[in-house]
């Protein structure tokens, strides 16, 4: 039998036995091997936390075990309570940093340092503090004061390139990094999950999915891995997969919004497709709609009204009325009737799809804008920030600027595989910001 299956979590944690790093370690790596050890500490953690009267260092393994099911702020109220060593301070800094108290954390760190935590892991947390607190150049200053064996560890080398990141460094750097921190610990999940978002961002969905899915075995595991990695399932509709991800994020932040909401979106995405004959005909009558009008034999007449209309294909003519034909000079009803003949030869009617005719899209006059306001319409939709979520939609649609997304309407970007009102309402908010609105809104 292997040393995890061995491992007693619950024991590890409502006993009177040694609880240091290596016992946390070990509660990670049985979760990590089964996840189903997730549920059986948050059972011992709340029968610690029910026990009438603890010693402190039973305060300290309870907060400890707090931190680990993502229940932060009861494991600094825990801590601070507890017994002021080494371990305490230190999870308290982390209990701290997942808060977002990075000067509370800071300050944590500082007191497991002065209590004899090791000085390395205690630097490499305050590098995350600093970098997360907004001094990405802090951050990089004090990992570049490490030496000796620090500087091989995945954990320095996931630091580092966070760090670069942040600094706007070269991207390639960034990545090479990774890949050397990925040889040295292959299960880091900061790593894994690093090197999944730099080849999800590229558009490399099978090999992110993949080290998104590594990234996602290890425990504590990011969130954002689960949210990206649930959204690489939808696209290729794997709907329980993806809400087995939302579910484990439920599982640790049963508030959590966005969790919530994409899991509603793929529960009720799991019943949107799946008719192969209708998606059969759909496509049948997609290959027909595209059909040139070239290909008949058309009247000179009937034929040079079509091209000065613009009207190039068989789905042309279906968004179009017959009072629009009629309008056109010198379209009268032989022509009419011709064009009948031959959209009736293929089941199709004039004007059956005019409610889906694409609406002219506004035009922005240069002459009547600031240069700020063309140079907002000019930047890349990257710079909204937009999550990954949205931002394959705008992939999908093939908009890489602000001014193309703004001529867009709320139900264009509906229509697009995966883009529910959730990332609709992020679109709009993002848009705000800086004055500006969807086409229609």
């Amino acid at each position: 039998m292997s040393p995890v299956a061995e491992f007693d979590v619950r024991q590890t944690v409502i006993s009177n036995s040694t609880f240091g790093p290596n016992e946390i370690k070990q509660i990670q790596h049985a979760i990590s091997a089964d996840y189903g050890n997730f549920r059986t500490l948050r059972d011992a953690t709340n029968e610690l936390a029910q026990q009438s009267s603890r010693t402190p260092a039973a305060s300290a393994r309870l907060g400890v075990a707090q931190y680990l099911i993502g229940r932060y702020s009861d494991a600094t109220q825990t801590l601070s309570n507890a017994d002021g060593g080494a371990l305490t301070n230190f999870y308290l800094g982390k209990a701290y940093l997942a808060l977002d108290k990075h000067a509370e954390a800071l300050k944590a760190f500082e007191s497991a340092e002065r209590s004899g935590y090791n000085k390395d892991d205690v630097s490499l947390a305050k590098a995350e503090a600093l970098r997360l607190s907004g001094d990405a150049a802090g951050a990089l200053k004090l990992l570049d004061g490490l030496s000796g064996a620090v500087e091989q560890t995945a954990e320095y080398l996931y630091q580092r390139s966070a760090a670069v990141a942040a600094l706007g460094g070269n991207p390639d750097e960034v990545v090479k990094l990774l890949e050397r921190a990925i040889d040295v610990d292959p299960s880091h999940p900061g790593v894994l999950f690093g090197l999944a978002l730099e080849n999800d961002r590229h558009g490399n969905d099978d090999y992110a999915r993949q080290l998104y899915e590594r990234a996602a075995k290890q425990f504590p595991t990011n969130v954002g891995t689960l949210l990206n990695l649930g959204l690489l399932y939808e696209d290729i509709e794997h709907f329980e997969r993806a809400k087995q991800c939302y579910l484990r994020i439920l599982d640790v932040y049963p508030n959590h919004e966005r969790a919530r909401l994409y899991f509603k979106d793929a529960d009720a995405s799991r019943d949107m497709y799946y008719d192969e004959e209708a998606r059969r005909r759909q496509d049948r009558l997609a290959q027909i709609l595209s059909v040139p009008v070239t290909d008949f034999e058309l009247s000179v007449r009937s034929r040079n009204c079509l091209q000065k209309m613009g009207i190039m294909t068989l789905g042309d003519l279906t968004r179009s009325t017959e009072q629009e034909l009629l309008s056109s000079k010198n379209f009268g009803e032989t022509s009419l009737v011709e064009i009948r003949e031959m959209l009736s030869s293929k089941g199709l009617e004039l004007g059956q799809f005019a409610a889906t005719k694409w609406q002219e899209e506004p035009v922005y006059e240069a002459t009547s804008m600031s240069d700020d306001e063309r140079a907002l319409l000019d930047r890349p939709i990257a710079d909204l920030n937009l999550s990954v979520r949205a931002r394959k939609c705008m992939v999908r649609l093939g908009l890489t600027t602000i001014g193309e997304l703004v001529r867009r309407t709320g139900d264009d970007l509906l229509e697009c595989k995966n883009f529910g009102v959730t990332s609709l309402n992020e679109v709009r908010e993002k848009l705000t910001l800086h004055s500006l609105k969807l086409r229609g809104d």
